[in-house]
């Protein structure tokens, strides 16, 4: 691990107290999040989406939403990071987008199409959101760690209404929320915290 990324990892704190006159700009946003998508994910069919909140008004619902948690309005953006149990649907364009560019040939491109129809259109619903949550949290912690690295401050929060959410905000009914980072600049520094032994944590077989 280069020195850098550890001290990424190891500065990185759920921060909730944010400068609500700092502003990130759309554009930067889309680069954190493109870049947070080469997380790896399910036989590539990326199963995510986000909704981005910056406008007041919207926020102002969302901080009812997530239980009155300040940092809703004053952090400089909210990303609502959605899974989409319909992945399955992206079989073609992604096995599509991967031929075009010329990274598998046909006959790689046919075997994997097929393995991806035999593993998910008919597998259980529950299974897939696993799938899908597992993925989108890969990109997730991805994301914050490429806001860190760029100097800003963030925060995951799994408190929040999600029947609520998907009500107020029209969630499609293949997707469903999973977990809101907010992103600024920090206010006041997180509190530290500490990690259990890794010794307790880990078996060796």
């Amino acid at each position: 691990m280069t020195e850098m990324l550890s001290t990424l990892i190891r500065e990185r704190r759920s921060v909730r107290k944010y400068d609500p006159n700092f502003k990130i700009e759309q554009d930067e946003i889309l680069e954190m999040l493109k870049e947070a998508t080469l997380a790896p994910s399910t036989s590539n069919l990326q199963p995510w989406e986000f909704l981005v909140f910056l406008d007041p008004e919207e926020r102002k619902d969302l901080r009812g939403i997530a239980y009155n948690q300040k940092q809703i309005e004053t952090a400089s953006a909210v990303i609502a990071v959605l899974g989409d149990k319909n992945f399955h649907e992206n079989i073609g364009s992604v096995y599509d987008s991967m031929s075009d560019a010329g990274y598998i040939d046909d006959a790689s491109k046919e075997v994997l199409v097929g393995n991806a129809n035999k593993a998910y259109p008919h597998a259980p619903e529950e299974a897939r959101k696993n799938l899908a949550t597992f993925d989108a949290g890969l990109a997730a912690m991805q994301f914050m760690l490429i806001a860190k690295e760029r100097g800003y401050a963030t925060g995951p929060m799994g408190g929040f209404d999600k029947v609520k959410f998907v009500e107020r905000f029209n969630v499609s009914e293949n997707h469903f929320p999973i977990v809101l980072i907010t992103i600024g600049k920090e206010n006041a520094p997180a509190y530290p915290t500490t990690r259990i032994a890794i010794e307790d944590k880990v078996r060796f077989i």
